[in-house]
């Protein structure tokens, strides 16, 4: 994992200083995201890793699905397939937003809950955390059954659990001290 990271590293950060030069960080990251999308694909992935076909017409494909004219996307697009690269687009992806998320000043906030949340709650949810972390956040909220009650939350390195388990294994841990 950490190997893909640092290889997809200058292809993010480089795709984003192209974006910012054109202040089109936001449509880059829709095309991105839409990249990612095609390169997960399980067809694309052996079509990807097909040794009978060039790396331009890999490229031509992944472009023309991408339903985009834009020439820098092509020339990304062919870049990445040249070197083999077309695999690293989800990380490419992830890192860009992550770029873009701190220069922004935002944070993703992970939200997982034993029950569906909905739209109200979520917002409720972000305006409280918002002021707990002094920073702006969007949110994430994955469904996760095995918490009992209440919610658990990550915002970068930091984790606020308010479920009945992360309060028990916190009361464990009080108690082992």
């Amino acid at each position: 994992m950490a190997e893909s990271v640092t290889i997809a590293r200058p292809y993010a950060e480089a795709i984003y200083r192209v974006a910012k030069e054109t202040g089109a960080q936001g449509i880059w990251s829709q095309r991105l995201q839409k990249l990612a999308l095609i390169a997960q694909n399980g067809d694309m992935a052996s079509v990807m890793g097909n040794p009978q076909l060039s790396a331009e017409q890999v490229a031509a494909l992944v472009i023309s699905l991408c339903d985009d004219n834009d020439a820098v996307l092509g020339n990304f697009v062919r870049t990445l397939a040249e070197n083999r690269r077309l695999a690293l687009l989800p990380e490419i992806s992830r890192l860009f937003d992550l770029a873009k998320s701190q220069e922004e000043g935002v944070k993703e906030a992970v939200v997982h809950s034993a029950f569906p949340i909905d739209d109200t709650q979520v917002a409720a949810l972000l305006k409280e955390l918002e002021g707990r972390f002094a920073t702006r956040l969007t949110a994430r909220v994955e469904v996760d059954p095995s918490l009992i009650g209440g919610v658990r939350v990550a915002v970068g390195d930091q984790v606020l659990d308010a479920s009945v388990r992360g309060k028990l294994d916190a009361m464990a841990v009080a108690l082992n001290n």
